[in-house]
């Protein structure tokens, strides 16, 4: 697949996450238990949902660190102990969408950092992914991957 990379503005989005350290190759399997804890919030609180996606800010570039998966939310509110009020950053990114499965997103963010050498652009912590509407075929899920550029 090939990539398109774009500059754009990213405004902050609240999110109801769960966070925890883990490593890259384990995310994928603890990904269900972290939402599931934000979600179970939202059914509480759905005034704070209307049509947010689920996100996953990677707050450390080594292979094991900290992260944030939850979903985006329009208002902040108070913490809990197991779901807290967090945000993407605001600023400069670089984006590019992946269109696949998810196991599959390696190389979407291969492309960006890519990008950034070629175009001597910096990018800084975090990055994260926001996750498209589901769709029981792999071949349209969408994920928007986004870095925060210096």
């Amino acid at each position: 697949m090939e990539y398109q990379v774009v500059v754009e503005t990213a405004a902050e989005q609240l999110v109801a996450a769960c966070r925890q350290r883990t490593t890259f190759k384990m995310i994928s399997r603890e990904i269900g238990d972290l939402l599931s804890r934000p979600w179970a919030f939202l059914k509480e609180h759905s005034e704070l949902r209307r049509d947010g996606h689920n996100v996953a800010i990677y707050w450390d570039e080594k292979d094991a660190g900290s992260i944030e998966v939850g979903v985006q939310v329009v208002a902040g509110f108070a913490e809990t102990s197991e779901v807290l009020c967090s945000a993407t950053p605001a600023g400069p990114v670089a984006r590019t969408s992946h269109f696949g499965p998810y196991n599959q997103l390696g190389p979407a963010h291969e492309a960006v950092r890519k990008w950034c050498k070629q175009n001597q652009r910096q990018f800084v912590m975090p990055f994260w992914e926001v996750y498209g509407d589901w769709d029981d075929n792999p071949a349209k899920l969408r994920t928007d991957v986004f870095y925060l550029l210096k």
